[in-house]
C-alpha cells in the first residue's frame, strides 16, 4: 500500500488530541474484502479509555461552543478542503477496507466533503426568534444552543460519508463529539481524524473510538454527559440504541434499514426504466439501505422490462477495487455473503425464476454474480428482508392501487423510486407511499442539502438539509422581565 500522505492510514485511536492503543493490547483484524486479507490491525479500546473520550469532549465543549461561527467554521472548511486534496489517498483507504469499487469511493470522498461546507454555512441561520409579548414589560424570545457532546455511531457501508454527514452538523452548531466508526471499516475514521487534527482543531472536539461493539455502544449511550446519539445501522441494533437513550432522555437520530420498492409505472419508458432501476439496485454493490430491494413492475412491461434488465445486469462487471472497470465489489462479510446465498435458495426453492447470476462467483471469497430473480412473492425472505447484496427481486403488478399495497408491504420507510410519465399518477401515488423519500425518473437523490431519514422501522430524525441540526441543538425560550418602561 502506498499513499501521498502516509500518514492517513493510522492504527490508532484518537482522543483528546492523543492517538492511542488499547490500555490492554486488545486488537482486531481489518479485512480487505476482495481477498479476505488483513490489512492491518486496529485496537480495541477498554471502557475508561472510551470513558476518557467523553470526558474530553465534555471538557472541551465550553471553549468550542463559545467560538464564534466564523471560527467555527474557518476549520471546518480547512477539513473539508485537506479531504478534498487527499482523496484518492482516502479513496484508496475506503476501497481497501469496504470492497467498493474505486470510482465509488472517490465518488464517497466527494459526497463526504460536501457537508461539511455546506454545514459551516447553515449554522448562520440556526437563529431564535422574537415573540411579541403577552405579559406585560417583559421581552420574550428564544436562542438555539448545542446540546454538548455527540456520540456518532457510524456504518461500514459509508465509513466516509456517514461520519462527516453527522460530524459537521453536530460541531457547526457548537457540539463537540466521539465518533465510534465500524470495526471493520475503521480506517476511514483514522484518516478524518488526522486531517482534522491537521485542520486545527483543538484537542477533545473530534474524537474516534473503537472498542468491542456492545460496549462501546453502552458506554457512550450511558454516559449521562453524552445528551445526543446518532446511529446509522441496522433496525435491530437501533432499537436497542434507543432503549439505552431513553435511560437519560437524550436527543436520538437513527436512520436505520430500508426495503426500498421501485416502481415502474405503465408508461414508462422502458430503456430509461430499465438504466434506473439498475442504478437504483446496484450501487455500492446493493449493500445500501436505499437499494431497490423490489422492483415492481406494469403487468404490460413485466416480460420486456425482464429481458432487459437480466441483460444489463449479466454486462456488469464485478470485481475488486484495484481493478479500474469494477462495478460490483465483494460483500462485506461472511456472514452477509452467507445470508445472500440463503436468500437466493429460498426465493428458488419458492418458485422464483433465476434470470441472472444466483451463484457465487468465479473470483470465490465473498463475491456473488449480480443476480435477478423474477417472480417474487411476499413469502419470500428476498421480499420481507433487507438484501444488502447485488441481488435484484422483480414482480408484476396489474393495478396502481395493487403497486401501492405491494410497495407498502414492509416494516421500512426509508426509499422508494417511481419511474413513468404521468404527472396525474405520480403525484398521488408518492403521497400515498409510506417511505419518507421518494426519487421520481432518477436514482440519485441523496445530497447536503435535502433531510435524510426514514418512517416505520426506517428510523428517527433526519440528518442533511436544515433538519441536520436537530439532533444537535436545543430551543430555550427565555422571558426577559424589565420593569415599567
Amino acid at each position: 500500500m502506498s499513499f501521498a500522505h502516509p500518514l492517513l492510514f493510522k492504527s490508532l485511536c484518537y482522543v483528546n488530541g492523543h492517538w492511542l492503543h488499547s490500555a490492554s493490547g486488545t486488537s482486531i483484524a481489518v479485512d480487505n474484502p476482495a481477498t479476505r486479507e488483513a490489512i492491518g490491525h486496529v485496537p480495541l479500546l477498554d471502557r475508561e479509555q472510551i470513558v476518557a473520550a467523553v470526558d474530553a469532549a465534555a471538557a472541551a465543549f465550553p471553549a468550542w461552543r463559545a467560538r464564534t461561527l466564523d471560527e467555527r467554521g474557518a476549520l471546518l472548511r480547512r477539513w473539508a478542503e485537506l479531504i478534498r486534496q487527499h482523496r484518492e489517498d482516502l479513496a484508496q483507504i475506503l476501497s481497501l477496507e469496504q470492497g467498493k469499487p474505486l470510482v465509488e469511493a472517490l465518488g464517497e470522498i466527494d459526497y463526504a466533503a460536501s457537508f461539511i461546507p455546506w454545514f459551516a454555512e447553515e449554522a448562520r441561520r440556526l437563529n431564535g426568534r422574537n415573540i411579541p409579548s403577552h405579559i406585560p414589560n417583559a421581552h420574550l424570545g428564544t436562542v438555539v444552543e448545542p446540546v454538548g457532546v455527540a456520540a456518532l455511531l457510524t456504518p461500514w457501508n459509508f465509513p466516509s460519508a456517514m461520519i462527516t454527514r453527522k460530524a459537521a452538523a453536530a460541531l457547526a452548531a457548537g457540539c463537540t463529539v466521539v465518533v465510534k466508526p465500524a470495526h471493520e471499516t475503521p480506517y476511514s475514521a483514522f484518516a478524518l481524524a488526522q486531517l482534522a487534527e491537521e485542520a486545527g482543531f483543538p484537542a477533545g472536539v473530534f474524537n474516534v473510538v473503537l472498542g468491542e461493539p456492545q460496549m462501546a455502544m453502552e458506554t457512550l449511550v450511558g454516559d449521562t454527559r453524552v445528551r445526543a446519539v446518532s446511529f446509522t445501522g441496522s433496525t435491530r441494533v437501533g432499537k436497542l440504541v434507543l432503549q439505552a437513550a431513553a435511560r437519560d432522555v437524550k436527543k436520538v437520530a437513527l436512520e436505520l434499514g430500508g426495503n426500498a420498492p421501485f416502481i415502474v409505472l405503465p408508461d414508462a419508458d422502458l430503456e430509461q426504466a430499465v438504466q434506473f432501476a439498475l442504478d437504483a439496485k446496484f450501487q455500492t454493490s446493493g449493500q445500501d439501505c436505499c437499494a431497490a430491494n423490489r422492483i415492481l413492475v406494469a403487468r404490460e412491461l413485466y416480460e420486456p422490462f425482464l429481458q432487459r434488465f437480466a441483460r444489463a445486469v449479466r454486462d456488469l462487471r464485478v470485481g475488486p477495487a484495484s481493478d479500474s472497470r469494477s462495478q460490483i465489489g465483494p460483500l462485506m462479510h461472511q456472514g452477509a455473503f452467507d445470508v445472500t446465498c440463503e436468500r437466493v435458495q429460498d426465493a428458488i426453492t419458492q418458485g422464483a425464476r433465476l434470470l441472472a447470476g444466483g451463484e457465487p462467483h468465479a473470483l470465490g471469497g465473498w463475491f456473488h454474480q449480480p443476480t435477478v430473480l423474477a417472480d417474487v412473492t411476499p413469502q419470500m425472505r428476498i421480499w420481507r428482508e433487507e438484501n444488502f447484496a447485488p441481488i435484484a427481486g422483480i414482480s408484476a403488478y396489474d393495478d396502481l392501487d395493487e403497486a401501492v399495497r405491494q410497495a407498502n408491504d414492509t416494516e421500512y420507510g426509508l426509499a422508494a423510486y417511481l419511474c413513468g410519465q404521468r404527472l396525474d399518477h405520480i403525484w398521488p401515488l408518492m403521497r400515498r407511499l409510506e417511505f419518507a423519500m421518494v426519487a421520481v425518473n432518477g436514482a440519485r437523490f441523496t445530497g447536503h442539502p435535502i433531510p435524510f431519514g426514514g418512517m416505520k422501522a426506517s428510523g428517527l430524525g433526519r440528518e442533511g438539509g436544515s433538519e441536520g441540526f436537530e439532533p444537535f441543538v436545543e430551543t430555550k425560550y427565555f422571558a426577559l422581565h424589565h420593569g415599567a418602561i
